[in-house]
């Protein structure tokens, strides 16, 4: 399992990243899948990158799935905290496109998922980018989308998004995942806190078998 001393720090991009890179990249094919991560709200500027990209998310090396590890992982961070990923869109499309021509990144499996705050982001970027995401992976957001995102979706629910879970299902029009974890718009709520929905959902290795399934059209 990847540890700290394995991470990048890029300084050189729109907004600084940490990426992780599998212990064996595609050389050829497709290339590695690829997930985009969007922090919560704790995590933006000026908390160290390192410590801030590492609290929760697929790079938490505490308790970090092995499925994980077959992924390129970016993480960018805010350089101000708020509800504001949508901001950065171009930012993040920006970054994601230098790491997949950089590392073979494979551009029809490249996922995005955020916690909290960066579950809201993962909603409100797909809505601007609809060619970019294989899928979506929003990890107990603060917010029903306005809009259908149009694109596979896994919803893993906490204590914020169970306030509104009747808004999100029949606004996404999400079933559970408890007994079938297959189909394009799945729901999981294993009865977390804030936190607790992050640590199971970025260990889950469901989840990214899921994700895996899902390939963007050409």
């Amino acid at each position: 399992m990847k540890k700290g001393s394995d991470l990048q720090i890029v300084e050189s991009a729109p907004l600084r990243y940490v990426l992780a890179l599998p212990a064996a990249l595609a050389s050829e094919g497709g290339g590695s899948p690829l997930i985009c991560f969007l922090h919560g709200y704790d995590e933006a500027a000026p908390l160290e990158i390192r410590r801030a990209l590492t609290r929760y998310g697929p790079l938490r090396s505490v308790d970090r799935s092995e499925a994980a590890e077959d992924f390129i992982v970016v993480a960018p961070q805010l350089p101000v905290a708020g509800d504001t990923w949508y901001r950065y869109a171009d930012e993040v499309r920006q970054i994601v496109t230098q790491v997949q021509r950089a590392h073979n990144g494979d551009r029809l499996r490249t996922y995005l998922t955020g916690f909290s705050f960066g579950g809201n982001g993962v909603f409100d970027l797909a809505l601007i980018q609809p060619d970019c995401w294989a899928a979506l992976w929003a990890v107990d957001p603060t917010r029903v989308p306005n809009e259908d995102p149009k694109r596979p979706i896994w919803l893993s629910f906490g204590e914020v998004a169970r306030y509104r879970k009747e808004g999100f299902i029949r606004a996404l029009d999400l079933k559970a995942a408890e007994t079938n974890a297959e189909g394009d718009r799945l729901y999981l709520d294993q009865g977390q806190d804030h936190v607790g929905s992050a640590a199971l959902a970025y260990r889950d290795e469901r989840i990214y078998a899921w994700l895996l399934s899902k390939r963007r059209l050409p």
